[in-house]
């Protein structure tokens, strides 16, 4: 299997549009993460079914957040994307998130050409607000049976912040 990090840039960050693999489909509580070593997708867990993901999840290629792996994209859609699916987002706002101490940020994206929301979606102010409640109280919960009050939802940022964001992680991922 092919590396997406030597192979699919991280996309243009100062346009707005960005590369992200899908790891996990929306409503799946299996969590699938991307093997750097091994080059593939691996199954790390199963969570409790009342932690599906409440969005598709995946990451930036070529980039790495302050906990050491890639860059974690939450990707709005209405329906699951299958794991693997690489996709031209749009990045609209990031989840400034705290995990077991660490920075893990969420950037926020959209397909890049969503013909069917009319692309309608350009900013957090677009989206849903239970939406948005729904995807803060799951970071906010989602390791409570494990670890209780080891993840903290810091807020939401805009755009700008998020290519903030994605501009750090990627000259850490050049500088590893």
């Amino acid at each position: 299997m092919a590396d997406f990090n030597q192979i699919l840039a991280p996309g243009d960050v100062d346009g707005g549009v960005v590369n992200v693999v899908v790891e996990i489909p929306q409503g799946s509580n299996h969590k699938i993460e991307w093997n750097r070593d091994l080059a593939v997708m691996q199954l790390d867990r199963v969570e409790p079914a009342i932690f599906a993901k409440p969005t598709n999840y995946g990451f930036i290629p070529q980039t790495l957040d302050e906990d050491g792996d890639e860059l974690d994209a939450l990707i709005v859609t209405d329906q699951p994307l299958a794991t693997g699916v690489f996709l031209e987002a749009k990045v609209i706002g990031v989840l400034e998130f705290v995990d077991d101490d660490e920075v893990d940020d969420k950037v926020i994206v959209v397909p890049a050409d969503d013909r069917n929301t009319g692309n309608a979606i350009n900013s957090l102010e677009d989206v849903p607000p239970q939406l948005l409640k729904q995807i803060e109280h799951h970071f906010n919960h989602y390791k409570d049976l494990k670890k209780p009050g080891s993840t903290v939802v810091k807020g939401f940022g805009d755009a700008a912040r998020a290519k903030e964001i994605i501009r750090a992680a990627i000259e850490r991922w050049n500088n590893r």
